[in-house]
């Protein structure tokens, strides 16, 4: 049985693999430029093979009005290499996430995602997009993939529990 692949911080050595990987996923995934993965490095882990980068993960913190009584955190450009899907890969990431987020206490983690069913069986909930009015403003209504953040196909999903 193959050795199952190491996740770790990422590094800026990691920044133009990150890149390739979510760019190779364009209808699940918005694309990140490498100046953006660079700049939040410290916000991304990724999962390692035989040298070679098989996953990745990545978070950010949500603007609120009140940060110290809801802080919300998104998880955001989470990608498993092909040839590695269906074999739990995905999951540790989201728990490795998870672990590094939870020491600071978040009232949620969100996510807009295709793949409901996945994070579904993580404990993710649906919502409705605009209980996420901040997530819209900072990065949905940027987006150049769709016209706007409430005809965008991604569905909205939120945990509670952290």
């Amino acid at each position: 049985m193959p050795d199952l692949p190491a996740i770790r911080p990422a590094t800026f050595a990691d920044a133009q693999a990150i890149y390739q990987l979510v760019k190779s996923r364009p209808n699940e995934l918005v694309p990140r430029p490498v100046s953006d993965i660079l700049f939040n490095t410290d916000r991304f882990l990724v999962a390692e093979s035989a040298g070679r980068l098989v996953g990745t993960v990545a978070w950010s913190i949500l603007p609120e009005l009140e940060p110290s009584v809801n802080p919300s955190f998104e998880l955001q450009s989470l990608c498993v290499a092909p040839d590695l899907q269906r074999q739990g890969l995905g999951r540790r990431l989201v728990a490795a996430a998870l672990d590094r987020i939870r020491p600071l206490r978040p009232h949620q983690v969100i996510v807009l995602t295709f793949a409901p069913d996945f994070f579904g069986k993580l404990g993710f909930v649906r919502v409705d997009k605009r209980t996420l009015v901040y997530k819209l403003y900072r990065g949905c209504i940027h987006c150049a993939k769709y016209e706007s953040p409430f005809t965008c196909p991604e569905i909205a999903m939120v945990l509670d529990h952290v």
